[in-house]
């Protein structure tokens, strides 16, 4: 059985929560394509993931829509390499670092106004392109 993935302290997908599949992989190789199953495929159960919050479980959902089969379980699927184990570790850093970054809480942004200098900037950038535009029609326009 696959061991535990420690994503953060507090939070963890257990063992139970994975299931590995090794398939032949596509690509160059040769015979040795044909013959060993190196590609990796890496079922979660994000419901058993265990130390999240709703928010956070919100935001993994969020992140993980396009990767999920039918059966709603992420799949990390990693071909790197052409090597069994080198490739299952690559596939569960991946996952690792998709729940890493669903943690954290997004910044929230503020309004700002814009400076007076640059409402200035803007307003002479376009007066400068309209009037070369106005140049380039032959008419004058003044």
């Amino acid at each position: 059985m696959a061991e535990p993935i420690l994503v953060a302290p507090g939070v963890e997908v257990p063992a139970a929560a994975l299931e590995v599949r090794a398939v032949r992989a596509g690509g160059p190789g040769g015979q040795n394509v044909n013959k060993v199953s190196s590609k990796v495929e890496l079922y979660v159960d994000l419901a058993r993931v265990s130390g999240l919050t709703m928010a956070q479980r919100g935001r993994l959902a969020a992140a993980t829509r396009g990767r999920l089969c039918a059966d709603g379980r992420l799949l990390m699927v990693s071909q790197l390499t052409r090597d069994q184990p080198r490739n299952l570790e690559d596939a569960r850093e991946r996952v690792r670092r998709v729940i890493a970054e669903a943690l954290p809480a997004p910044r929230v942004r503020r309004a700002t106004r814009p400076t007076k200098a640059s409402v200035t900037r803007r307003l002479d950038e376009k007066r400068a392109v309209a009037a070369r535009k106005r140049s380039r029609s032959g008419r004058g326009g003044d």
